[in-house]
């Protein structure tokens, strides 16, 4: 054991070693539920997403790291007590299951939530998922959304969790870069918005739809644009909340895009 300022290096030999049961076979349903610590866990995969989540003042509980990447987690957790794993690639492998290439693993403490009116305070654009089942849908979102402007991001009770491994990955760790929160029920959530001044429109197909580059050229001063689930699209529920109805004019037989796809394309044409 090797003391470095207030990063503790443990050197680890065998994937049994009950110290790395955080990032046993990655199960990031097990580690949100975890009853300890109190408020569950999630895994920050590769230096650049540490960096991002820690820069965002969320805690880390340990890092499992291969040696050759030691150096760079020493500048990242200098400010922080916290032990650091250093294993063999074959131990990294063995944990998780899959090649870890990325080199670093963060278990992290998950931070409480703000409340939907926090969030959206001092947003004009936001960025609102209902119903999205897939991680990797949702890590793109929220990329589009640190990308194309928008100043927040909120996730309906049945979206998929953003600090879920994959979509944290796919997200480039903005989900630690853009402000968000879920919304704990549906009613109060949009009772909240329109509370503060916020217009929901619902991109979605509709005979009375407004097409995008026209809702664009006269957008509210506030608004939070609602994208639905991959395959139903926004429930009822979302459309009858809806302010709006909004289309994107598609060409080539096609009458929709990927949900993330749609969401970049929107912030664009809104924000610009």
């Amino acid at each position: 054991m090797t003391q470095l300022r207030s990063m503790e290096l443990i050197e680890i030999a065998s994937a049994d070693d009950a110290r790395l049961d955080d990032y046993r076979a990655l199960t990031d349903t097990a580690l949100r539920a975890a009853s300890e610590p109190e408020g569950g866990l999630y895994i920050a995969e590769s230096a650049k997403v540490i960096e991002r989540a820690v820069a965002a003042g969320h805690r880390p509980r340990s890092v499992m790291v291969q040696r050759r990447w030691v150096d760079g987690i020493r500048a990242l957790l200098v400010d922080h007590d916290v032990p650091v794993y250093v294993v063999p690639d074959e131990v990294a492998e063995a944990v998780t299951g899959f090649a870890v290439h990325r080199g670093a693993l963060a278990s992290m403490h998950r931070p409480t939530l703000p409340s939907v009116a926090e969030i959206v305070a001092d947003a004009s654009l936001i960025l609102l998922l209902e119903g999205i089942g897939d991680h990797t849908n949702v890590g793109a979102a929220f990329r589009a959304a640190a990308g194309l402007g928008a100043d927040a991001v909120l996730v309906s009770p049945r979206c998929a969790d953003p600090l879920y491994r994959r979509s944290v990955r796919v997200s480039m760790g903005t989900v630690f870069q853009v402000p968000w929160t879920r919304i704990d029920e549906w009613e109060t959530g949009v009772a909240d918005l329109h509370a503060a001044g916020i217009e929901l429109a619902a991109l979605a197909l509709a005979d009375d739809a407004v097409p995008l580059d026209a809702f664009a050229r006269n957008r509210p001063a506030r608004v939070a644009l609602m994208m639905g689930s991959e395959g139903d699209g926004l429930s009822p529920e979302a459309l009858a909340s809806a302010d709006t109805v909004v289309t994107i004019p598609m060409t080539g037989g096609v009458d929709s895009l990927n949900v993330a796809s749609a969401a970049a394309v929107a912030l664009w044409a809104v924000s610009r």
